[in-house]
């Protein structure tokens, strides 16, 4: 589910949040997404929502993750940071074809193994800030199904169109 496309002006927006480090967009931006259509009903019956990491780089880059902000926004206590990990930076997917971002991934995420059985037959809400191919929401399905969560709903503030 996505709240708006990545278009004028939320491109913009989602550029000062993300890359200009306006992490005061947060708030917002939250409301937005929790009044599109099935997002709070999802966050409603989610067990946990997890934001998708940053690598540690990224994160000391940016200062914060932009996809935490916007799952304490959304969920409160409900979201959690540290379950779900990247276990290895990747190139930035913002300029790869398709077919690399998902090589770009392969292996990026894990589940943190102490935090893993909670997990097991859970619902959760698979949180990222902008969406393209899917590629990165994939990897990190992917991470989450071995560990045994029962059902993911991916959710993202913008999806932009495939290219």
């Amino acid at each position: 589910m996505a709240a708006v496309d990545y278009a004028y002006p939320w491109s913009d927006i989602l550029g000062d949040f993300k890359f200009r480090g306006d992490a005061g967009w947060a708030a917002t931006l939250a409301t937005l997404m929790r009044s599109t259509p099935w997002i709070e009903p999802a966050l409603d019956a989610a067990d946990r929502v997890l934001p998708v990491p940053l690598s540690a780089q990224r994160l000391r880059e940016r200062g914060f993750n932009q996809s935490a902000l916007l799952a304490r926004q959304l969920a409160g206590p409900k979201a959690d940071a540290r379950t779900l990990l990247r276990i290895h930076a990747t190139e930035a997917q913002s300029g790869l074809p398709r077919a690399q971002r998902l090589r770009n991934l392969n292996g990026a995420f894990a589940v943190e193994p102490a935090r893993a059985a909670a997990l097991r037959g859970k619902r959760v809400v698979l949180l990222d800030d902008v969406m393209t191919t899917g590629a990165t929401l994939h990897a990190a399905t992917q991470a989450l199904r071995e560990a045994g969560v029962a059902h993911i709903t991916a959710v993202v503030l913008a999806r932009t169109g495939i290219d």
